[in-house]
């Protein structure tokens, strides 16, 4: 199947939220988990956005176009609400935000698709600037190298075979990097998604919204939930809860993200109290729903931060 991962990707389920301003580093840095006071040019940082209980809102991979300006790409259906959000905090800080999505275009590139613009693959989270486009260096999923490349509307796609969307969704899915959307804002600190295990937190810089919480629950032993792959024969959706049998009352997880899997079924990231996990016997939507079948995260959970 990993054959299958190559190609470019149109991504309309993206947007751009622009910060620009001689504040806008220094203003998101304050506002996201991970550092933007050191990001330079040549690289991207995974991030999110909480609420003061430390729940995601959102969740972006940003970067900078140049010293002064950011961009931040999320899922459309929270691109407004966020921005609204973000924008309560601007107060006296200059930086100007605005939606740059109408502007921009992304995609996804994967395998050798890399090649025509990148030279090569990278490890991820570096990023380089070409021309007027920017590609970002994604982890790696199902064996391929993939990168996210994000130009002006009127550029044209990069050179390659043109790769379908859905599978393109399902890497995201293999890559166990959640990429949080509508139905699932305000259910997660980041550590319920892995977030610090795939550097989208980090525990050296100064205060967020939620900050106190994610720490907690990072060095206090507080986490009790993680995100896994699993598939399963029937169809899963966003939202759906797990159940297992220890505790058919009480839902034991949530399905984060799916995609259909080339081999037949529905592959998904679901976020699972770790002792239901270790149980096994997971049921989606009902405790007699489609059974889940977990399978092995493509990189280890820290536990050294």
């Amino acid at each position: 199947m990993t054959a299958m991962l190559q190609g470019v990707a149109p991504l309309d389920h993206l947007g751009v939220i622009r910060a620009e301003g001689e504040d806008a580093a220094k203003f998101l840095h304050g506002q996201l988990t991970h550092d933007f006071a050191l990001l330079d040019l040549a690289h991207a940082r995974l991030c999110a956005f909480l609420s003061a209980k430390g729940r995601m809102q959102a969740s972006f991979i940003g970067f900078k176009r140049s010293p002064t300006e950011v961009w931040l790409v999320c899922q459309r259906d929270l691109l407004a609400a966020t921005l609204k959000r973000l924008s309560m905090f601007v107060l006296r800080a200059k930086v100007r935000l605005s939606d740059a999505s109408a502007e921009l275009r992304i995609a996804g590139l994967a395998g050798d698709a890399i090649n025509s613009i990148a030279g090569s693959a990278q490890p991820m989270w570096l990023k380089a600037d070409f021309g007027s486009a920017s590609v970002v260096h994604l982890p790696p999923a199902a064996g391929q190298p993939r990168a996210l490349w994000v130009a002006p509307a009127a550029e044209p796609l990069p050179a390659g075979t043109l790769l379908d969307p859905a599978l393109w969704a399902w890497g995201e899915v293999h890559s166990g990097v959640a990429t949080l959307s509508a139905p699932l804002v305000d259910a997660f600190v980041p550590q319920m998604l892995n977030y610090e295990s795939v550097d989208g937190v980090s525990f050296k810089k100064g205060c967020y919204p939620g900050q106190e919480v994610v720490a907690r629950s990072q060095f206090r032993g507080a986490i009790k939930r993680r995100a896994y792959i699993a598939h399963a024969d029937a169809p899963l959706n966003v939202g759906a809860e797990v159940f297992s049998p220890q505790d058919a009352e009480q839902a034991c997880g949530t399905v984060v993200q799916t995609a259909a899997a080339p081999g037949g079924g529905w592959d998904a990231i679901v976020s699972l109290q770790i002792v239901a996990a270790e149980a096994g016997d997971l049921h989606a939507g009902a405790p007699d729903g489609p059974a889940l079948t977990l399978g092995t995260l493509p990189y280890p959970l820290r536990d050294d931060l």
